[in-house]
């Protein structure tokens, strides 16, 4: 089967190399480093040179059996345990969702796991900083912005940027890149605690749910109509 990167993952990885061409404007003796890590299959490997032919500096896959079935808990606790390898760290830089789960629950469990602050919903990095990061984003009703020190992780959709079309050094770069392909051991985690084993949620079915109305005409003069509206609101225990 053919992979391809989640849509906001992609605005993820342009978010990261974006900050890091800021970055090294700004500082040009400092050293920054964009990493591109996913969990899944040997195939997500072609996934991962997309990323650098967009712009990330490397790229490591996280492959194991005993990876397959974990649900948003244990995949946030391995990709935390990778992202102990690369310590020390600054910005975990997140899709928003995935499109087949679209539950959104990894950017703040994997931020909960290495107890570093979490901002969903990223619109805008305003700043950054090498010891903090001032992040927009975009709540129900309003706009609300946030500093927080680093590290710390974000989650982003496609109103932070418009990513960029891979260039031939990038292309090039992908296709002659090692990839590592990193497993339980590699990470120090225990069988237990990835993958199906380490899932307290499991998916057993998924559907639309199904939703039913029911039209009811009330007949009378008002004062009838509005005795029969307020029994029926009382046994359905919309009103006291």
């Amino acid at each position: 089967m053919e992979t391809a990167i989640n849509p906001f993952d992609s605005y993820a990885i342009e978010e990261g190399v974006a900050l890091k061409e800021r970055l090294l404007a700004e500082d040009t003796e400092g050293e920054f480093e964009v990493v591109a890590v996913t969990m899944g299959p040997p195939q997500a490997e072609s996934v991962l040179r997309e990323a650098i032919s967009l712009g990330a500096d490397r790229a490591v896959l996280l492959s194991d059996r005993a990876f397959a079935g974990a649900d948003t808990w244990a995949t946030s606790l391995t990709l935390a345990r990778a992202v102990k390898q690369f310590s020390p760290w600054s910005l975990i830089i997140l899709g928003k969702q995935t499109l087949d789960g679209d539950t959104g629950q990894v950017g703040p469990e994997l931020a909960h796991i290495l107890n570093v602050p979490f901002i969903g919903y990223a619109s805008k990095v305003i700043d950054i900083k090498r010891n903090k990061i001032t992040v927009k984003r975009l709540s129900e009703e309003r706009y609300e912005t946030f500093e927080v020190k680093l590290p710390a992780a974000i989650s982003v959709g496609k109103d932070i940027n418009i990513p960029r079309v891979p260039s031939l050094r990038g292309k090039l770069k992908a296709k002659n890149e090692t990839i590592p392909v990193w497993i339980a051991s590699d990470i120090g985690i225990e069988e237990n605690d990835a993958g199906l084993a380490g899932s307290f949620t499991q998916v057993i079915k998924i559907f639309t749910p199904k939703h039913e109305y029911e039209v009811k005409m009330i007949e009378g003069n008002p004062d009838a109509q509005s005795e029969v509206l307020f029994k029926k609101l009382r046994e359905l225990n919309l009103i006291n």
